[in-house]
């Protein structure tokens, strides 16, 4: 049923095989219809490591009802985007950023394209443009999504943001960054991004958005961490 010598099988659901291809994981994963969660478990017993890929091509698009009242309740700016950067939920202190009164249907569009998002990113062709645009090629990168390759048709084809597209850079995501922002209703001030994603939607993005009317703390900052917390291989003793 999955193509394979009979010892390759025996071999893996017995455990003795310790390094199987990712293409017989996937194939082990279609028979036995494992979803998402299964297949991550799947792939971390049997490599011990992370799975670099989806194993449905829907994955990524949806998230449970409860994420928009999740969103509802974060006192600051907030969204979740699918995984080609398409908008499923936001809160009203995220809409009440746009001059227009309309919120983008994708996220990385309006970044890498809108005269209005232009002016609102704060110095958008030396603070965001060059962190945002590489983001595309990241987000293509991990899936040929029809919806980022049109993107990316229609950035290369724009005057402003084709040349600042074919620009070395690398950003995977924003996490932790801070950049200026010309809010609608608040003005002027700089934005602390955090995201996360879903653990039910791999290549979905919680975003939340700290808006700060002061100008940015200068200097690295202390990262959170756990005081009851040892890095594997610090031995301290």
């Amino acid at each position: 049923m999955l193509g394979q010598p009979i010892r390759t099988c025996y071999l893996l659901e017995s455990g003795h095989n310790t390094n199987p291809s990712d293409d017989l994981l996937r194939a082990v994963a279609r028979l036995y219809r494992l979803d998402e969660h299964e297949w991550v478990l799947l792939y971390r017993y049997a490599r011990e490591e992370e799975p670099p890929r989806h194993l449905y091509p829907e994955t990524g698009y949806q998230v449970p009802a409860a994420w928009q009242a999740a969103v509802d309740g974060i006192q600051h700016m907030a969204y979740v985007g699918d995984a080609a950067w398409n908008v499923i939920a936001y809160n009203k202190h995220w809409a009440s950023m746009f001059p227009s009164g309309v919120c983008p249907e994708n996220t990385l569009r309006w970044m890498c394209l809108s005269d209005e998002a232009r002016t609102v990113l704060t110095d958008w062709e030396r603070e965001w443009a060059p962190r945002v645009l590489p983001q595309l090629r990241g987000a293509l990168a991990a899936r040929r999504d029809p919806t980022l390759q049109q993107l990316e048709a229609d950035v290369l084809a724009d005057p402003v943001a084709g040349p600042l597209y074919e620009a070395p850079g690398v950003t995977l995501h924003p996490d932790g960054d801070e950049r200026p922002l010309n809010h609608a209703t608040h003005g002027p001030g700089w934005v602390t991004m955090c995201s996360a994603q879903p653990e039910s939607a791999q290549g979905a993005r919680l975003m939340i958005l700290v808006f700060n009317k002061e100008k940015r703390l200068p200097g690295p900052r202390t990262p959170l961490r756990s005081p009851a917390h040892t890095p594997p291989g610090d031995d301290r003793n």
